[in-house]
């Protein structure tokens, strides 16, 4: 089983996670991929190059939790793998389910992926959410969005799909992330089969850029390519499972989950210019002249 932990700067020490998280705005949580239940994310202060850490763990026992976005009122939504979407109190830390999620395909790496809400969730109510879908060609990672309404989505739409979809359960990425001009990026996987990643007709291993409604933004690389998939941002990767916005340049980094070895050191920036690391070598060459 798996738990949730919180990482804040020792300095720190509200009583309240709302104050932690919100008020302070110093704290980065953290899924915890290991045995907590048996006390292996444990708790205690760890120095880092920069700044020491006190980890807290919030809550245990949950199954393959994915994603974890933070709600105006200190509550937290966590999403697990295998479909489900909790809505946890900031304050008791008691846990809630959340219903009216749509058709959730929980295929092997696939399921219920990440969530995060709106740039203007405070007025709209809009949580959106990556996740793998079925028909009858096969699962492929999709985006639906919803308004938060206590523990209820209402108004659920697929707002994005990955195309084509395919057989087998691998690589589905996914991130999702708002940039600075309130474009919505999302990280996909080539599913297994790299050379999907080279097909810009083919949205398997890309970051897709989208408006909020699933629209197609009119500056995207790729619009007036004939073939191609006009959400495509970046192509050419792998399976991108992290992204981030900087928030004092506005750059957006990325990086993929690579396979052991030379391919462990791979990370994307996405800006002005899209740099697009392959395998490690690659990044080195094309990533060698901007600071790192």
């Amino acid at each position: 089983m798996m738990a949730i932990t919180m990482a804040v700067a020792a300095i720190t020490t509200p009583s309240v996670l709302g104050r932690r998280v919100i008020a302070a705005g110093a704290a980065l949580a953290v899924l915890m991929g290991a045995a907590a239940d048996a006390g292996a994310a444990g708790n205690g202060v760890f120095d880092s190059e920069r700044q020491r850490f006190r980890i807290v763990t919030l809550v245990r026992g949950l199954d393959h939790p994915w994603g974890l976005a933070f709600l105006p009122d200190g509550d937290f939504l966590v999403t697990e793998r295998p479909g489900r979407l909790l809505r946890v109190d900031g304050a008791t830390l008691q846990r809630r389910t959340v219903g009216g999620l749509p058709a959730i395909a929980a295929v092997g790496q696939g399921g219920l992926l990440d969530v995060t809400l709106h740039p203007e969730f405070a007025s709209n109510g809009l949580v959106y959410l990556s996740f793998t879908g079925a028909d009858e060609d096969g699962v492929g990672t999709e985006v639906a969005r919803g308004r938060l309404a206590g523990d209820a989505l209402e108004e659920v739409e697929v707002i994005f799909r990955a195309l084509p979809k395919s057989r087998g359960g691998r690589h589905f990425g996914s991130r999702l992330l708002f940039d600075a001009n309130g474009r919505l990026l999302i990280t996909l996987g080539e599913r297994g089969d790299r050379p999907r990643a080279q097909d810009i007709g083919d949205h398997a291993g890309s970051v897709i850029r989208i408006n909020d409604d699933g629209s197609v933004p009119a500056d995207n690389p790729f619009v007036t390519t004939a073939g191609a998939r006009p959400e495509i941002y970046t192509y050419g990767n792998r399976n991108v499972q992290g992204i981030a916005l900087d928030p004092g340049s506005g750059r957006i980094w990325a990086h993929e989950h690579g396979t052991s070895g030379r391919r462990r050191g791979q990370y994307s920036r996405i800006g002005t210019q899209l740099w697009l690391a392959g395998d490690y070598l690659r990044a080195q060459l094309r990533l060698g002249h901007e600071d790192r």
